[in-house]
């Protein structure tokens, strides 16, 4: 399976521009080394800033592709006035998954308390394609993917109808 994996920061995307270099992406890099791990193909990284539509034109793109099978987005999943992953990634999906979100919420419980409500992580599919909205934090990065990696096959089969 060949992943697109994006993180979503607006403050990360000014820095990189300003200095104009890569910046540390340690919620990328763990979803990269974590999806590496279970055999998959990160085929592409993306940076860009907390911004509707250009978030929509991102996944709209990998969802055109044959040769990508998953999108993985970190970051924006929160209820800042900045977040807007799920406002931008939502209205694409044919089918949520909303048991992925509650599942990664009573996990997160245990692990943080109450505050683990606050995050809106979701997945869904379209065009035969998942599409994972993580939280920014490599834990939360690492506990989600760790939930749900091994399920991405058979949603893949599921969402392809084969």
């Amino acid at each position: 399976m060949r992943y697109l994996v994006v993180t979503v920061s607006t403050s990360r995307y000014n820095r990189q521009a300003k200095e104009r270099k890569p910046v540390s992406d340690e919620s990328g890099d763990v979803a990269q080394d974590m999806i590496e791990d279970a055999t998959g193909v990160v085929a592409e990284r993306v940076l860009i800033p907390d911004d509707t539509k250009l978030l929509g034109s991102t996944v709209s793109r990998a969802l055109r592709k044959a040769d990508l099978d998953v999108v993985v987005l970190t970051g924006g999943t929160g209820v800042s006035t900045t977040d807007v992953t799920i406002e931008a990634v939502r209205p694409l999906f044919e089918k949520e998954i909303t048991g992925f979100g509650e599942l990664f919420r009573s996990v997160s419980y245990q692990r943080i308390g109450a505050a683990a409500a606050i995050s809106r992580a979701t997945a869904g599919v379209a065009k035969g394609k998942l599409i994972i909205c993580l939280p920014g934090s490599p834990d939360a990065v690492r506990t989600a993917l760790g939930l749900f990696l091994g399920e991405v096959p058979h949603v893949l089969h599921l969402a392809r109808g084969r």
